[in-house]
């Protein structure tokens, strides 16, 4: 039997200890082959089977690194699927579950020279939710796959359904609110006077007038200041008529005022959201992370929103295309005329025109020019709440 038979003593030996993890830096990608200590690292790399690997690398070395990069990726990201798809977790604990297995693609033969720069380059391709504490980089698996992106389409639509709905029966609320409003204003109609007899002179026909004497008889005098009271209190009832109609229209107009109170803060609550990034519009760039390459207080237009809150800006200046969270980003006023978009607030998605800026309250005067309350004028809009439309 020969030295290192299978199952000789020093044979399962060498494999008890190779069992479990050794260091990195003596384990060889291309042969697929680790060593315990550095002798036995450099005894190896003097083999003739590690020259013949090394030459197939030096034919394409960015190709190697490129196919090792990807299948590093492709399996770290699988066992993220697998293991913690749903949860938020650390880096550094995701990376030991990883490599517990021995055969995995390991670091030191992909692009990425640390774990920091791998999961940077996760947050930044969007396949990972990626948030720096002081406990470390936290990351969130996110899940693309066609079963849960056709459940999200279904959710989008039921919702996209349900505003529709409640569009139509604003619609109708407001139909029935001006239709009540033009019965209620219409003026009260004046008291019909009695049409004035004319005479005309024919031939033959005389007439006769009779000058009014002061001297009448007590009983005269009597009904003749019975006749003034009653057209006297005839007009007080009339006047009092017309006081009691404007009443009744003030009151309505109320009622209708506080109507409309009331639907105003019911759309307020319904599309009022944490987030308001939406495609189309300009936006300006706060991360002071991105101050060094040029991006600071730059502006750019949302070409793509992930996540709700995570945009993909192209910078109008230098047309490069970054990931920024909206938290980073800023809402932009346009010139007076200019439209604008309603991001937030009870008309979100609405197109309007900027006629006007109040600078000591922060907030803006727009008309509504597009859906379902065309030529509605909005006083005090908040800045936040409207941002420059992209042309």
């Amino acid at each position: 039997m020969g030295k290192n038979e299978f199952l000789t003593p020093k044979a399962i030996a060498n494999r008890i200890k190779a069992k479990g993890l050794q260091k990195l830096r003596w384990y060889c990608q291309m042969c697929q082959k680790q060593c315990r200590d550095e002798n036995g690292f450099k005894c190896h790399c003097m083999s003739e089977s590690h020259q013949r690997q090394m030459e197939v690398y030096g034919q394409n070395p960015t190709r190697i690194v490129e196919g090792y990069s990807e299948e590093f990726e492709r399996t770290f990201l699988d066992h993220m699927k697998r293991s913690h798809r749903f949860s938020r977790i650390a880096a550094t604990v995701v990376y030991n579950e990883y490599i517990n297995d021995r055969h995995h693609v390991h670091m030191n033969s992909t692009e990425w020279a640390t774990l920091t720069e791998f999961v940077k380059y996760l947050g930044r391709t969007g396949k990972c939710k990626v948030e720096e504490t002081p406990k470390g980089w936290f990351i969130t698996y996110i899940d693309r796959d066609s079963e849960t992106l056709f459940k999200e389409r279904l959710k989008n639509k039921r919702i996209k359904a349900d505003l529709a709905e409640e569009e139509k029966q604003e619609r109708e609320i407001q139909k029935q609110i001006e239709k009540a409003a033009e019965l209620f204003s219409e003026p009260p109609k004046p008291l019909e006077a009695e049409p004035v007899r004319e005479l005309k002179p024919e031939a033959g026909v005389k007439i006769g007038l009779k000058l009014a004497s002061s001297n009448l008889k007590p009983k005269e005098r009597g009904e003749a200041s019975k006749l003034v009271f009653d057209e006297m209190e005839t007009d007080s009832k009339a006047s009092a008529s017309v006081a009691k109609t404007n009443n009744s229209n003030n009151n309505n107009k109320s009622v209708l005022g506080e109507m409309m109170r009331e639907e105003e803060m019911k759309k307020e609550r319904i599309n009022r959201k944490d987030y308001w990034l939406c495609e189309g519009i300009v936006v300006k760039v706060m991360s002071k992370a991105l101050a060094e390459k040029g991006y600071y207080k730059q502006k750019g237009v949302v070409k793509k929103v992930i996540d709700k809150y995570v945009g993909e800006i192209e910078m109008l200046e230098s047309k490069h295309v970054l990931r920024v969270d909206q938290l980073e980003l800023e809402t932009v006023i346009p010139q007076i005329g200019g439209l604008v978009k309603i991001v937030n607030g009870a008309y979100r998605g609405a197109i309007a025109k900027l006629l006007g800026v109040d600078t000591e309250k922060f907030c803006a005067k727009v008309q509504i020019e597009k859906g379902a309350y065309v030529g509605r004028v909005l006083k005090a809009v908040e800045y936040e709440d409207i941002c420059k439309l992209a042309q």
